[in-house]
């Protein structure tokens, strides 16, 4: 299998991710579409990754390359119905491509914080042998204000409702990070717009503090990340027999 990756700043990438592609012998190329670098035909690719990054969706007129991904996004979700796998940047991506509002939180979610599974949560296959209560890297200001058409609720959080969502049968967007390597939140907060957010929220000096928590948590995260990557990665390989 082969997978197309959007990035938006190059510390944003698929972080634990890419080990498990290269274990399972699975190629992907990353666009870095902040770099100007232009998105290729989504012939040949099974399944689009869209990640994080400090731009807001509505930003287009500063980043006019949003353009073009949206509507490579609904070609692929509405068109091609290929498998979407969207992380907080790429969440709110999926849910402007297909129409609905993405807008300012009344407060931004930063830290590790708790996400909590819908009863249709639970029962989605994403999210089979999971708890139902998980813990999150959170570093956001804006949501998903509504769900797209034909969109399952799968996670909320008491700051932002749409936590996670699956558009028709394999389409994914989780608002919260699951990537997480040790290097993610030191290179993050070299970020000056995430820097600036995490002092706003958390206080100022507040990036040893999260480094911290996070590298004590990193276990929790990366089992996370590795069910969620085998129960996709087996809805993938379901899909592909389908269409064969």
């Amino acid at each position: 299998m082969r997978f197309l990756v959007f990035q938006h700043i190059a510390c944003e990438h698929p972080g634990i991710f890419r080990d498990f592609f290269k274990a399972d012998g699975i190629a992907y190329d990353a666009i870095e579409l902040d770099a100007g670098e232009a998105i290729p035909s989504l012939d040949g690719y099974d399944a689009l990754w869209v990640m994080g990054g400090p731009m807001d969706v509505w930003e287009e007129d500063q980043h006019p390359w949003l353009i073009p991904e949206k509507a490579a996004i609904r070609e692929a979700v509405l068109d091609r119905r290929m498998p979407y796998m969207g992380l907080c940047l790429g969440h709110q991506l999926l849910g402007s491509a297909l129409g609905v509002e993405v807008g300012k939180m009344a407060a931004p979610e930063v830290g590790l914080l708790d996400v909590d599974l819908t009863a249709a949560g639970v029962s989605d296959p994403l999210m089979a042998g999971l708890p139902p209560r998980q813990k999150a890297l959170q570093w956001h200001g804006a949501e998903v204000k509504s769900l797209p058409k034909d969109a399952v609720l799968l996670a909320s959080s008491p700051l932002c409702p749409i936590q996670a969502m699956r558009v028709g049968p394999h389409a994914y967007g989780l608002q919260y990070h699951v990537e997480l390597t040790s290097r993610t939140v030191p290179e993050w907060g070299e970020v000056p717009a995430y820097a600036c957010a995490l002092d706003d929220s958390l206080g100022n000096g507040a990036l040893p503090r999260l480094r911290d928590d996070a590298a004590r948590l990193m276990p929790e995260f990366n089992r996370t990340a590795k069910g969620l990557y085998d129960n996709w990665v087996g809805l993938i390989r379901g899909v592909a027999r389908a269409a064969q």
